[in-house]
């Protein structure tokens, strides 16, 4: 009995041993040795060719999703003296159920080239500069007089 034996209870396989039953295991399954070689080569060229393959689609999913994001981008365009909005991101996370993310109007003073834009408030005092991606136009609210009819009951009771 082997000092192995005594002390795991069971006999010791050599690696040489465990080689030569592999070896032996691929003898019975597949006579030619370089016939297996051949089909393991293919099997791994395969696999690079579906890698690839992967690769290319992930390259075209960001190509195509840059392309939608891109086009969803509209270029703002200002001018001096035209009036913005802008958007307070401290109110990104929680603004509140009625509080509004903008804050203005403001009066554009100075445009920079990087895209820095100098911001008054309605009373000229407060000027700050300010990204000019966190500015929106303002719309102001026009109002059109229209010619006021009289509309009688009476004409509109249907026959």
């Amino acid at each position: 009995m082997s000092p192995f034996r005594l002390l795991y209870g069971k006999r010791c396989h050599l690696p040489v041993e465990i080689e030569h039953k592999a070896y032996w295991a691929i003898k019975q399954i597949n006579l030619s040795m370089s016939l297996a070689g051949e089909t393991r080569k293919l099997q791994l060229s395969e696999l690079e060719e579906l890698r690839l393959e992967a690769y290319d689609n992930a390259v075209l999913y960001k190509e195509r999703t840059k392309r939608i994001h891109d086009a969803k981008i509209r270029n703002k365009e200002f001018r001096v003296g035209q009036k913005v909005l802008l958007f307070n991101s401290r109110f990104k996370l929680m603004a509140g159920k009625l509080r509004s993310k903008w804050s203005g109007p403001f009066v554009i003073r100075e445009i920079f080239s990087n895209g820095r834009v100098e911001v008054y408030d309605h009373n000229g005092i407060d000027t700050f500069v300010v990204n000019g991606h966190r500015l929106e136009p303002y719309h102001e609210l026009v109002e059109v007089e229209k010619e006021k009819e009289e509309c009688h009951l009476l004409d509109l009771v249907y026959e």
